[in-house]
């Protein structure tokens, strides 16, 4: 399998002292993956060009008990995926954490590159790839799911690397070796400044971990940010508010909760636990359960709800778990009500339906809370800048609607009713800060 990196920053030679090999040595290494080669087919001053070769036996990679000729005829010696990913963190291993001694600055330095894999599954390749500031080009091999890849960007090269050591294997979808814990502190290494920002973080992190639930479920944990949702000065920023807007809106939940008679209720993405501590104050809801991907939100919702000194009776109607909203949770079901207060905006859009699935399929409570943005309003806050979300790790904002549109597909597909609520002081044309949907199955638990 063959991977080439080419650059126009001249002296483009200058290439070299970023990966650490000379361009006029052609060089071999023993890795586990089999023997790798980097030469430079071309190397002048106006364009620089490393090639990463990977010799791999494919006898020697099924060798052992049990191989039948399936196995030995494959394509894992020919096709980008894990294999190369491991002979490019084994030889460029240096240049991937950025370090030059001869020319840091450089090192610090985006230029441009082109990266060339002439055989790699292609389909999610722009998808993944175009959020980093890759174009990206692909020229098919007939109905194969191969393709001749080519991004191009202007980076630094320990960036590039690290985006490559990480996507291949998602891209591949499978990994020649066994994952194990120590596969999430490589992904979070090499996804550092960068994977976190990703829209598709959760896709990546799945994949590169081969499913693992557990493993991908601590990798999203220590990639998530505690907070309480939405910027709190902007929920405080509206003109004179009586009350802000995020007591407003668990107002909101807490009267939609208590107008459907639940008494267990489940805080989907709890966060902090700022609903959490308003829901225990009131004594129909019996038993309350906060659900969040990230341990150390629920450390900190444990801390604010002083779990460690209440009395038992409060500690027996709440319960904390680490969940992904996006996988199908069975532990779940049963619940009288379940909310998702300013939740589904963090959620990719093509994660949606699995939210969807998890939420109103599997846990299937008679009622379901979803409150949001609504973009329309955002102009009204003085502080939010034009065209700016209300919080850096939102990936969308409805409209009221595309909120109606979303909200309506869901309780069709799903056997729900639902009404919509304004949220916080109405503007006559752009209507309430907030909205909610309030979705009833009318079916006893």
């Amino acid at each position: 399998m063959l991977l080439t990196m080419t650059t126009t920053h001249q002296p483009a030679t200058d290439l070299g002292h970023l990966l650490h090999k000379h361009p006029d040595r052609a060089q071999s290494f023993t890795t586990s993956s089999g023997v790798a080669h980097v030469f430079y087919p071309k190397a002048t001053n106006e364009e620089c060009t490393v090639a990463l070769l990977l010799e791999v036996d494919p006898v020697a990679l099924v060798r052992g008990p049990g191989s039948t000729l399936t196995q030995y005829v494959n394509d894992r010696p020919y096709a980008a995926g894990s294999l190369l990913t491991v002979a490019l963190g084994s030889v460029f291993r240096t240049a991937m954490n950025g370090r030059s001694e001869s020319y840091p600055e450089l090192a610090r330095t985006p230029i441009p590159l082109v990266v060339r894999i002439p055989a790699l599954p292609h389909r999610l390749a722009k998808r993944l790839f175009t959020p980093l500031g890759w174009d990206v080009s692909i020229i098919g091999h007939g109905d194969s799911r191969y393709g001749d890849v080519t991004l191009t960007g202007t980076l630094k090269v320990s960036d590039a690397l690290k985006h490559l050591y990480v996507l291949l294997p998602v891209l591949d979808g499978g990994k020649h070796y066994w994952v194990a814990a120590d596969e999430v502190d490589k992904l979070l290494k090499a996804g550092d400044g960068w994977l976190a920002a990703h829209p598709d973080k959760e896709l990546i992190t799945t994949r590169y971990l081969a499913r693992k639930r557990p493993l991908v479920l601590s990798a999203l944990e220590r990639l998530a940010e505690v907070d309480e949702v939405e910027p709190e000065e902007l929920d405080n920023a509206l003109a004179e508010p009586k009350i802000s807007l995020a007591a407003q809106r668990k107002e909101a939940v807490i009267k939609a909760l208590k107008q459907a008679r639940a008494k267990r209720v489940l805080d989907l993405g709890c966060g902090g636990g700022a609903l959490l501590r308003e829901l225990v104050k009131e004594p129909e809801f019996t038993e309350i359960h906060g659900v969040d991907v990230s341990a150390k939100a629920l450390r900190e919702a444990a801390r604010k709800l002083h779990l460690d000194r209440t009395s038992d009776r409060v500690r027996e109607r709440i319960t904390l778990r680490q969940s992904a909203l996006t996988y199908a949770d069975a532990e779940l079901a049963g619940y009288d009500a379940a909310v998702l207060m300013e939740v589904v905006e963090h959620v990719d859009p093509s994660r949606l339906p699995a939210l969807e699935h998890s939420v109103f399929a599997v846990a299937k409570p008679r009622t379901v809370l979803v409150t949001t943005p609504n973009v329309e309003y955002n102009p009204l806050f003085e502080t939010l800048p034009e065209g700016q979300m209300r919080h850096s790790d939102h990936r969308f904002e409805w409209t009221r609607a595309e909120f109606r549109e979303w909200a309506g597909g869901v309780a069709e597909r799903r056997g729900y009713a639902v009404r919509h609520v304004p949220i916080g002081p109405e503007d006559a044309e752009r209507g309430a800060p907030t909205q909610m949907a309030v979705f009833s199955s009318g079916e006893a638990n």
